[in-house]
């Protein structure tokens, strides 16, 4: 049986509802390479393809997911068509299965396609419908996509391959530089709702003078510094990029706890981590891998499925819920940060490091199907017309 016209509809609107599932589920792919790699289930290192499915498969399906729900209707202009958002599913999904495959040059070069149609997608909006300011804070997601097309781009020509200058900045594009300025935008957005606060209104969140120079200020910073620890500022690349975030973020959310809940305290719990893994790397340069997972799961990871746990009680109708004090949702924080620090336990303690890259796997996979699990009936609930929450509405 089909689909029916009104439900294609219906998730070509709102397309996080598929984009993330799909980026849970290939997040499982991803991390299960290592355990099936230690138990010769696996006949190739695992690294790069890793890399590739918890950044671009993962990552990548929450960004678009979030941008084409909100992005639409932040520029008050129509959601994307059934056509869009197809187009949109099947090239993560095929970006995914080439890396999957081995096939990481067209993996890369679908996925740059992927982001391009995303943004093509918002900017015709803006031109054609747009009647308001746009939010400032949309430059730092304009940024981030502009990343993950110049780093995908790069890692596919194999003359960027030559030079270890030109392979960390195609890494450090793609795997911060497309995530990192997003958040930026979007927290300063999301974070305030998600600590009970009014929801800002158009007017604040129009093209003001101090917010677009303070959005522009930290895109600037933030691609600057990718370049600058690149090109071998291995201390000063980082702690500008920490540094920028954190001003960026004090500045923009105002920090006032008006709701407690346990996903309030696990939109803490990631930022915390994901400031550690930004700025505790250039300290212990040559073990900045392991540590940069605090933000690659604690911060980058632990975001996703917070902020998304935001979006799917704000539009199943049952947004208090977000606030609510759950010994179940203090166990999937714990897993989350438990994942990470794991993950980073390596950098000081080098001899755990096999032992320490199957537990964070098994305890990722634990964290994902259990956040799955708990949201599988928000996934598909919606609201009526008249009680879909939109940008310039406060929370419920």
């Amino acid at each position: 049986m089909g689909v029916p016209p009104g439900r294609w509809q219906w998730l070509a609107s709102e397309p996080y509802r598929l984009f993330f599932v799909s980026g849970v589920l290939w997040s499982i792919v991803g991390v299960s390479l290592w355990p099936l790699f230690y138990a010769n289930h696996l006949g190739f290192y695992p690294g790069s393809t890793h890399a590739k499915l918890m950044v671009e498969a993962f990552g990548g399906a929450f960004l678009v997911g979030f941008l084409g729900t909100a992005g639409p209707r932040m520029a008050s202009a129509p959601r994307l068509s059934p056509a869009e958002f197809c187009w949109l599913m099947v090239l993560h999904q095929a970006s995914a299965v080439c890396h999957l495959s081995l096939r990481a040059q067209l993996g890369d070069a679908l996925f740059a396609g992927l982001l391009a149609s995303l943004l093509v997608c918002l900017a015709t909006r803006v031109i054609r419908f747009k009647k308001e300011p746009i939010p400032p804070q949309m430059l730092l997601a304009l940024t981030g996509l502009l990343c993950g097309i110049v780093g995908a781009l790069m890692h596919m020509i194999p003359a960027f391959a030559v030079s270890p200058e030109r392979v960390r900045i195609a890494n450090l594009l793609l795997y911060q530089g497309m995530l990192l300025p997003p958040v930026l935008g979007v927290g300063a957005f999301i974070f305030p709702r998600m600590l009970g606060g009014a929801s800002v209104n158009r007017e604040t969140l129009g093209a003001t003078g101090g917010r677009c120079s303070r959005a522009a200020g930290a895109a600037v910073l933030i691609v600057g510094s990718l370049f600058l620890e690149a090109a071998g500022h291995s201390v000063a690349g980082p702690l500008t990029r920490a540094m920028a975030a954190m001003v960026y973020l004090v500045a923009e959310v105002r920090w006032e706890r008006r709701e407690t809940g346990s996903l309030t305290s696990g939109l803490y719990w990631a930022l915390a981590l994901g400031w550690l893994g930004l700025a505790l790397p250039p300290f212990r340069y040559a073990q900045r891998i392991p540590i940069e997972h605090l933000l690659y799961i604690g911060g980058f990871g632990m975001l996703m499925l917070v902020v998304g746990s935001r979006v799917l009680f704000g539009h199943s109708g049952n947004l208090p819920q977000f606030f609510v004090k759950s010994n179940w949702v203090r166990f999937l924080v714990f897993l989350g940060v438990l994942a990470a620090a794991t993950r980073a336990t390596p950098a000081w303690v080098p001899m755990t490091t096999i032992s320490h890259h199957i537990y964070a796997a098994i305890t990722w996979i634990i964290l994902s199907v259990c956040w799955l699990t708990w949201h599988r009936r928000r996934f598909l609930a919606r609201e009526t017309d008249g009680e879909a929450e939109t940008p310039s509405q406060a929370p419920k």
